[in-house]
């Protein structure tokens, strides 16, 4: 069964065009991930050399000045992205981040992140985190009568 984009929510819809495209560049995704308590990143991407992005989807101006948040993601990438629709103000967007447009069916790299790398215990933490929701999202998939993990 497929999902219809009509059932997506604007920022789904940024999530999976991102998705989609850094999947092609060879990064595995997931959406929604929480990598420490009160932070939850739209896109999680784990690069083929093992390198982390994140990338915060917004849809909108308020959307962007509702979130105060964005700064916590940065202790939690190599790389910070923000996907942006094509007709979002590109001028509100901080220069620590890089900008991906994007739509619900793929997306374009326009501004390069500045990259600053993780330290390894970091990383090591991340990419295990990364891990264990995949296989987890994966399993509930297969069996949705399992309970949810704490």
């Amino acid at each position: 069964m497929t999902e219809s984009p009509l059932s997506l929510a604007p920022g789904q819809l940024l999530a999976r065009g991102v998705c989609r495209h850094l999947r092609a560049l060879g990064f595995a995704c997931i959406e929604e991930l929480v990598p420490s308590r009160g932070l939850r990143v739209d896109v999680m991407a784990l690069g083929p050399k093992g390198e982390i992005w994140v990338v915060e989807c917004k849809s909108s101006r308020a959307d962007f000045t509702a979130d105060r948040k964005w700064r916590g993601y940065l202790d939690w990438c190599d790389r910070f992205f923000w996907a942006v629709g094509a007709d979002f103000p590109l001028d509100l967007l901080p220069d620590e981040g890089g900008v991906i447009l994007a739509d619900g069916y793929g997306a374009e790299l326009v501004r390069d992140a500045p990259e600053i790398r993780l330290a390894s215990a970091r990383r090591r933490v991340v990419t295990r985190t990364f891990a264990r929701h995949a296989a987890l999202r994966l399993q509930s998939l297969r069996d949705p009568r399992l309970s949810p993990l704490t």
